[in-house]
């Protein structure tokens, strides 16, 4: 299915490459005036990504830190257990720097010189590694990050629905008694989500909703650690955290922290196409205004994560819990807080889920109504478009029910799809600006992408051990 929606466009980039070799001439139309831009594809203004060019750097920006902020964040504390203070501190400040780095190798490759848009993480990579090479790189990790993260969203989702009857009903025997089960938490998320989707038709015209994302994303994460210091919950222990840990496990948890600071951030995979709802022009070009958005973003970005981690690691750094490391830290203190706050945090949460979840599903409906519109030559009519929402709603809640432990595998899948967001661009920066060899943007991008492959493989290693050391709950249409 895929391979069908990248064919269409596979002529168009060929040759888009093609003049950014030569001569650097327009492929399509000349950018003069503004542009509610247009690719060599016409029929690229049909579908959800490149529908509507009217976004500007405040959407741009909450689309960013709506969809940066992501489940992984809550366990930034667990990682600085393994690091400590300073090793933590100064990682996390590598990883932020990492990534503000390729977020703007990616802004600044969507668009080229002769005037020609990426507007799709996915025709970019073909771009930059050839059409096979390029699919091979980019097809499972772009896929799985907007399908697969939809699917956690759900999981996550449905677990802060039940999370927050039962705050609600608190000591209420008769109340818990008629909780739902796990199932129905699931199907109720991806209800709520679906029936928000078939209000938007395109990335641009979730702007209000990526602004209550962010907010609440920055919301939750604040309350967190501002709480954390509130109740001043420090559990403590009879013996040091990695007391009965071997040398061995001692690296693969120094790795495992490595990987949860990595993954804390989110977003390289919608990049592109969030750059891609901006208008442009030979004058003010959209990797303007987009770097202003994605300046904002991180600066929030880094703003929640850098107290949430290391107020985090002031709670718990003598927790007992020497096995497995990626327990969210807030369970063992919110029974020492009021209610209503805890409560408020679950919701705040759960609507946070729920914007997060557009923006990556996005991608995916981009996907689906290419195959439509690719064969037909035409927009898709609304009640397809409303019918390709509904489907991927039942697909991803199927996957979900089926697989409700994926969660536990979020740093193994995240490992594999890592060198999307630390490597690849860097590889995409010297294949499409070919920098002189051996000049500091050639050392550096080199440098950078084997490390990113590097630390890819290694998590993965990592990551893998710690499953075949602690076990894996499979619990197989049996959510809790």
């Amino acid at each position: 299915m895929v391979n069908v929606s990248v064919d269409t466009t596979i002529a168009s980039l060929k040759l888009a490459k093609k003049s950014e070799q030569q001569t650097q001439q327009v492929i399509t139309v000349e950018l003069e005036t503004s542009v509610e831009d247009e690719e060599s594809n016409p029929a690229d203004a049909w579908l959800p990504i490149t529908e509507s060019r009217k976004g500007n750097s405040f959407t741009s920006a909450s689309h960013l830190l709506c969809s940066g902020i992501g489940i992984r964040t809550l366990l930034l504390p667990i990682a600085f257990l393994p690091l400590g203070w300073l090793w933590g501190t100064v990682c996390l400040s590598i990883a932020f720097c990492w990534q503000l780095y390729t977020t703007w190798l990616l802004v600044n490759l969507h668009e080229s010189p002769s005037g020609f848009r990426y507007s799709r993480y996915l025709h970019l990579s073909i771009v930059a590694f050839g059409e096979k090479l390029g699919k091979l790189l980019a097809i499972f990790p772009t896929m799985y990050l907007s399908g697969g993260t939809c699917v956690l969203y759900i999981i996550t989702g449905g677990q802060a629905l039940e999370s927050f009857y039962q705050v609600i009903c608190w000591d209420d025997i008769e109340c818990n008694s008629r909780s739902l089960r796990g199932t129905e938490w699931f199907l109720m998320f991806i209800c709520l989500a679906i029936l928000v989707a078939q209000f938007f038709p395109n990335l641009d015209s979730l702007a209000h909703i990526s602004l209550i994302g962010s907010i609440t994303a920055v919301a939750y994460c604040s309350l967190i650690w501002i709480f954390s210091i509130i109740t001043k919950v420090r559990p403590d222990q009879e013996d040091p955290w990695e007391a009965k840990i071997s040398g061995l496990d001692r690296i693969c948890n120094v790795l495992n922290g490595l990987g949860i600071i990595a993954l804390a951030f989110r977003g390289h995979n919608v990049v592109l196409e969030i750059q891609g709802t901006m208008p442009t022009n030979k004058k003010h070009q959209s990797h303007e205004p987009m770097w202003r958005g994605v300046s904002i973003s991180y600066l929030l970005i880094s703003l929640c994560l850098y107290p949430l981690a290391i107020v985090g690691y002031w709670t718990y750094e003598n927790m007992a819990n020497s096995i497995n490391i990626l327990v969210p830290f807030h369970k063992f203190y919110w029974n020492n807080t009021s209610k209503y706050i805890v409560g408020t945090i679950y919701l705040i949460a759960m609507i946070n889920f729920l914007c997060a979840f557009q923006i990556y599903a996005m991608p995916v409906f981009d996907n689906l109504e290419r195959l439509y519109t690719s064969t037909k030559n035409k927009p898709c009519p609304g009640w397809l478009r409303s019918g390709i929402r509904i489907l991927f709603g039942g697909l991803t809640y199927c996957i979900a029910m089926a697989f409700p432990f994926l969660a536990s595998l979020g740093e193994f899948m995240g490992a594999i799809a890592l060198p999307l967001s630390l490597a690849y661009p860097c590889f995409m920066w010297v294949s499409m600006k070919k920098p002189r060899r051996y000049s500091k943007m050639w050392c550096l991008n080199i440098g950078l992408g084997c490390s990113g492959m590097v630390f890819s493989i290694l998590l993965v290693a990592a990551s893998l051990r710690s499953l075949a050391t602690n076990g894996l709950d499979a619990n197989f249409f049996n959510p809790m």
